[in-house]
């Protein structure tokens, strides 16, 4: 089965490398990083690169497409070719699925009109201005519609746990969970709006800027 993860300028790296690091892991799992040209993508930060190793246009039926988010997700809202390109794609697809503000290219893609759908805390606003209903959860599975969205950046993690239970079986999820060794134990309860303080919300806003 082929994964497909589309990459585009400025787009946040553990959005893609997380579930990456999950999928790749998988034997039945081939996945491949496509964006408008072959070549290097940098991150939203420009500090990391990563390699786009086809066109969108040489990947036509993927079984799973995994849209990664990140600032770079703004520019591309009317970008006839990506969004094409999805509308296509999800025609044949097993799973199309978003980490983060992904879902805004899904949504813009109309394969989120009237659905519910999750995204980062900061972009929820205008995933329901693309036709979303947000709701606050890690992953938001719509399974007949072969729509699967998750949160921010670090839940592109527990989607693609999800994915492999849902292509594969448990066993091999919780194999792959093993090998990443993904036991979230982190030093603070800060990780989502309704767990962070005023003065942390107020942090994070100007750490985004």
């Amino acid at each position: 089965m082929q994964v497909a993860i589309p990459l585009f300028p400025r787009f946040t790296a553990l959005d893609a490398v997380g579930p990456y690091e999950v999928l790749q892991r998988i034997p039945e799992l081939d996945v491949v990083f496509v964006g408008h040209r072959r070549g290097e993508v940098r991150s939203d930060n420009g500090m990391l690169g990563l390699l786009c190793d086809a066109r969108l246009d040489e990947v036509t039926r993927p079984d799973v497409v995994v849209v990664p988010g990140g600032i770079g997700t703004r520019t591309l809202l009317d970008d006839a070719e990506l969004l094409d390109w999805l509308r296509s794609v999800h025609d044949h697809t097993r799973f199309t699925t978003s980490v983060c503000t992904g879902s805004l290219l899904l949504a813009a893609a109309g394969l989120l009109d009237g659905l519910t759908a999750t995204t980062h805390w900061g972009a929820v606003e205008l995933l329901e201005h693309l036709g979303a209903r947000y709701v606050e959860q890690r992953v938001v599975e719509h399974l007949p519609r072969r729509i699967v969205t998750s949160a921010g950046v670090s839940s592109g993690i527990d989607m693609a746990l999800r994915l492999v239970e849902l292509l594969v079986d448990t066993e091999t999820a919780q194999a792959a969970q093993l090998l990443i060794e993904y036991d979230p134990q982190p030093p603070f309860d800060s990780g989502s709006l309704a767990k962070a303080g005023e003065a942390v919300r107020d942090r994070a806003a100007a750490l985004r800027r």
